[in-house]
């Protein structure tokens, strides 16, 4: 295991190379969720917890932000990536509106367009910088702060999130 200097995050670099497997893995657990007709996807149990569609969309696009940011980690020398708005994305994109199975199309392409981007790096790649602003929510591993981790730390915090949403 290794920690992040700047959030005390801790990964396992030896599953660097099955980042991209297991996020699309995860994902199609939760496209499950959302086809499923023995539930209501869009119910909350609680006012301040998602449904699992608020999740799927949650989810969907969080992996493409981070696909936007490993591109960026590519292209530039320590790219600055602006804050993702997790929580603005929710009402300014209507999740709770949303029609599940287009969620569930759109959360399989995000993954395997992820997947796609994770599978060309090589052990260079994985190494690159890139800044963050982060926000503290209750349940942020990563803190709030600004910092600065490798793309294997971002990749694996995907992870995290695919294993956390689809969990929760």
């Amino acid at each position: 295991m290794d920690q992040c200097a700047d959030c005390g995050f801790n990964y396992d670099l030896s599953q660097s190379a099955a980042a991209g497997w297991s996020i699309c893995e995860r994902v199609a657990e939760v496209v499950t969720i959302l086809h499923a007709r023995d539930c209501n996807v869009r119910s909350r149990r609680q006012p301040d917890v998602w449904s699992p569609l608020e999740y799927g969309c949650h989810l969907r696009d969080m992996l493409l932000v981070q696909r936007e940011r490993v591109l960026a980690a590519r292209r530039m020398d320590r790219p600055n990536c602006p804050p993702s708005g997790r929580d603005e994305r929710a009402v300014h994109d209507g999740y709770a509106e949303q029609e599940p199975k287009d969620v569930a199309r759109q959360l399989a392409d995000a993954a395997q367009m992820f997947s796609n981007v994770l599978v060309r790096l090589s052990a260079d790649d994985w190494d690159r910088k890139l800044s963050t602003t982060t926000h503290k929510p209750a349940n942020d591993h990563c803190g709030g702060s600004q910092h600065t981790p490798c793309m294997r730390h971002n990749t694996t915090c995907s992870t995290f999130a695919a294993r956390s949403d689809q969990a929760a």
